[in-house]
This record gives structure tokens, sequence and C-alpha cells, in this order.
């Protein structure tokens, strides 16, 4: 996926995306351990999905995406990480019009 890929980075995450074929749309968030233990990795991981929830209607279909998260997240809000991820997927061309 990284390698084949196409990816947008920020100071909070990396969106990285590949079409797929016809397996419908496919996520995944990632913390490492760059972020630290484990309280830090599931806060950014829920704050990515809270982020990403209001747009799964709106993704177009047939594609993988990759959510991981960076440091840069750890002070962020998720109305802040929502804007970005919002930016990085029209950057992107991976919302639909509607």
């Amino acid at each position: 996926m990284r390698r084949r890929g196409q990816s947008s980075a920020h100071p909070y995450l990396v969106l990285f995306w590949l079409p797929n074929e016809g397996h419908g749309l496919r996520i995944g968030i990632s913390a490492g351990r760059n972020l630290g233990g484990a309280v830090q990795r599931n806060r950014a991981k829920r704050v990515l999905r809270a982020a990403l929830q209001p747009l799964l209607g709106h993704i177009q279909p047939h594609h993988d995406l990759v959510i991981m998260a960076r440091p840069g997240i750890q002070e962020a809000k998720s109305t802040q990480v929502h804007l970005v991820l919002l930016g990085l997927m029209r950057k992107a061309g991976l919302l639909t019009e509607a």
C-alpha cells in the first residue's frame, strides 16, 4: 500500500490511498509507538475515528485508505483533525460531489 499507493501528509497525519478492484471502501487507522505509550496511541486513534465519521458517506467507493497518526496529533482536537482530513481528501480527489 505505501509503495504502490499515493500519499498526502500533514503534521497531524498521513493519508495513503490506492484504488482497489471492486472491494468497496476499506479504511485502516494506525498509530505507531513514536506517539508514546498505549494511552496516547489509543487517544490518537479515537480522534482519527471521530474526525473520519462524518466523511464516511462522502468518500468514493472502491479505495483502500490508510490513515497514520503523526506526533502533532497529540495536542489536536477531533474538529481540527476533521478539517485536516477533509482538506487532504479533497486534495486527493477522494470525496464525492454530494
